[in-house]
């Protein structure tokens, strides 16, 4: 069976893992390495890339690296476009993804409802 991969696909994925470790490796910030890109969307003219991202931290560290990320996507893009051979880099977007957390409290919703015990570290 075929697979039916865009070149905005395949540019998506590639996006995403120089991205991952571009932030892990030259971000120049102590809870960098607490960020995980969760998935990258290319539009079909590639002209912007929305990246969504988690955070292992509080609240307050996710402000914090939200305003890391807004100040270096300059830097990430141009380091980015030194792998990835494109006519244009896309204009980077980045967004906290909140499917992880959303994903706990509907599986304690769950638990709950079926009296299982509470997942551990977890909001309510």
């Amino acid at each position: 069976m075929p697979k039916n991969f865009t070149r905005a696909d395949r540019v998506a994925q590639q996006i995403q893992r120089d991205i991952a470790e571009l932030i892990r490796g030259e971000l120049d910030h102590s809870k960098a390495k607490l960020i995980t890109i969760t998935d990258v969307e290319v539009t079909r003219d590639y002209s912007h890339a929305k990246i969504f991202y988690t955070f292992l931290g509080d609240t307050e560290g996710a402000k914090e690296i939200a305003a890391v990320l807004e100040h270096a996507k300059g830097f990430l893009r141009s380091r980015l476009s030194r792998g990835i051979s494109l006519y244009k880099m896309p204009e980077l977007h980045f967004e906290y993804d909140h499917s992880v957390e959303n994903g706990v409290k509907l599986s304690n919703l769950i638990d709950k409802a079926s009296g299982l015990p509470k997942a551990p570290d977890a909001d309510d």
